[in-house]
């Protein structure tokens, strides 16, 4: 497979599980320029429009009730007509939120150039992030039950497995930074790519 992805218009995805770093990558590229959506804006724009308070209970039946209506791929179809969009404008569009098997699949079969992009961190990495964490701390047993919630409820195990690169991210913020530059230089993506 050539690695040269410059001359096409791109979705990536970071995917990882809960603290692995996958939102600061998408934050970091955000803030370099580049196009993203967020699937977790669904569930917001949801509760907003049903006259709901945005809270993690809430959240949680939103994004339960949209995934017994059409499926574990609801939010990739939900945010479908925004990735079009940006696509329209941007090379590149980073997406933020993918879970599912089916969510992965589903992108591949519409848009064909998806990029997924591991951030690989120990659970004990990750834990100890996640009870740091000013929004929703998490205690170890909280972080570890939310793993197996969602590997088992989520198939969020599929995506991974399908991953195209993998970053290691049990450092600094600095040393993701770096790696995330030396993968786009790597695979010749600039904010301005193709």
């Amino acid at each position: 497979m050539q690695n040269d992805v410059s001359s096409q218009k791109l979705l990536v995805a970071f995917v990882g599980m809960p603290g692995s770093g996958k939102s600061e990558a998408t934050k970091y590229l955000r803030e370099k320029g580049f196009a993203s959506v967020r699937f977790g804006e669904v569930a917001e724009e949801g509760l907003k429009e049903m006259g709901l308070p945005l809270t993690p209970d809430n959240e949680q039946m939103y994004r339960e009730k949209i995934r017994n209506e059409l499926g574990m791929a609801a939010f990739a179809i939900l945010s479908e007509e925004k990735i079009e969009s940006f696509l329209k404008d941007n090379p590149v569009v980073v997406i933020d939120g993918l879970y599912s098997w089916e969510e992965y699949r589903y992108l591949l079969e519409k848009f064909l150039a998806l990029k997924i992009i591991y951030v690989f961190a120990s659970p004990a990495t990750r834990y100890s992030r996640l009870a740091k964490r000013p929004v929703r701390p998490l205690t170890p047993e909280q972080a570890r039950a939310r793993d197996f919630a969602e590997i088992e409820r989520l198939n969020k195990s599929g995506p991974i497995a399908m991953a195209d690169f993998v970053i290691e991210n049990n450092t600094s913020l600095d040393d993701l930074y770096t790696k995330i530059d030396e993968l786009l230089k790597h695979l010749q993506i600039t904010r301005s790519s193709p």
